[in-house]
């Protein structure tokens, strides 16, 4: 039985036109993330690594090594990725390892890219070990083996690969394999921004999206932002938000400090979730030590949310001390909530 094909004409109401009309055009997405390394704030160490290397690279002609970038959530791994691949001149394929279930996943994804592409790989740490075995010769020698049939009938046949480079980045080097962290030829750990770093970040960030930022505006964000960029550009636009209603889109350390705090930050930049960390460990377990499980418990959060993204940064400003017991709060910890460490 054959289909009938029925066409509507694009000038009746409801049907979609073939042709875009000029209200149908999305907005163009604002990306506030740098192209270039000579736009790149922080990370002074690991830029100028990344530089020589992206420089003799091209001097040889040759594809960079394997790059493996470490470091809390929102520090710019991805952002440091696309730039590698705009100085090197070539495509970007992104990808995650929990998206990889299968070796077959990541095979299909190997034999597209062409000769020095790059593959970034997210939390790499979360690769299943079967795709990690793809990687191995995949790394090394630029090839991956098929095995077809079973038993006495099983033949092998290695395809070999374009020289393509992998930039891997995980928040917990500690999960990776050593095989697999051995294969990576440089290695670069990202750390948490100095103040003064995140006011340039957030004056570029603020003129990319036409907002009128005052110095001490900048300065009262950046104080907020925990260390993070990431975090500095989410703050921001809801701070712009705020002052495009309640200050005719000025924004001041006044404006900064009134729109975060319906936020629920405060002037360290904790965040209601690093509040009640800290007074679960005080009121419940007498300021510690106690172990991560019993806090996750506690509060009815992953484990893995409080170790990635609450206690790097309160370790990393002394709120929270880690021990062979467990977690334990600081003096400072009791002084910022305003509790009484005698209690």
């Amino acid at each position: 039985m054959e289909t009938d094909i029925i066409s509507f004409s694009s000038d009746r109401k409801g049907v979609v036109s073939e042709k875009q009309k000029p209200e149908d055009g999305s907005p163009e997405i604002v990306s506030l993330r740098p192209t270039r390394f000579n736009d790149y704030v922080g990370q002074k160490e690991a830029v100028e690594t990344l530089k020589i290397a992206i420089q003799a690279a091209k001097l040889r002609g040759e594809p960079l090594d394997h790059i493996l970038l470490h470091g809390p959530p929102g520090l710019g791994k991805t952002t440091v990725s696309h730039i590698i691949a705009n100085e090197m001149g070539k495509e970007l394929t992104i990808t995650s390892g929990p998206t990889l279930e299968k070796g077959g996943d990541l095979v299909g994804i190997l034999t597209h890219l062409g000769e020095g592409d790059i593959l970034f790989v997210d939390e790499i740490h979360r690769i299943p070990k079967v795709v990690e075995e793809f990687l191995y010769p995949a790394m090394e020698d630029f090839a991956v083996d098929f095995v077809f049939d079973k038993g006495i009938h099983a033949r092998s046949h290695r395809y070999r690969l374009k020289q393509f480079v992998l930039i891997g980045a995980t928040t917990r080097v500690g999960l990776l394999s050593a095989p697999l962290r051995d294969r990576f030829g440089i290695f670069r750990t990202l750390d948490f921004y100095s103040v003064e770093e995140l006011v340039v970040i957030i004056k570029r960030s603020a003129a990319i999206l036409n907002t009128h930022m005052s110095d001490d505006g900048a300065r009262a964000l950046a104080l907020r932002s925990r260390g993070t960029p990431r975090v500095a550009n989410r703050l921001l636009k809801r701070v712009r938000d705020y002052a495009q209603v309640k200050h005719e889109g000025r924004v001041s350390s006044q404006g900064v400090r009134e729109a975060l705090a319906l936020e629920g930050i405060d002037n360290l930049g904790l965040t209601r979730l690093d509040r009640n960390y800290l007074k679960t460990i005080i009121d419940f377990y007498g300021g510690g030590p106690v172990g991560i499980e019993a806090i996750a418990a506690t509060l009815q959060e992953e484990t893995d949310t409080l170790v990635d993204v609450v206690e790097p940064f309160l370790l990393k400003i002394g709120l929270v001390l880690r021990t062979s017991s467990g977690r334990k709060a600081s003096e400072r910890a009791y002084q910022h909530l305003k509790m009484d460490p005698k209690r």
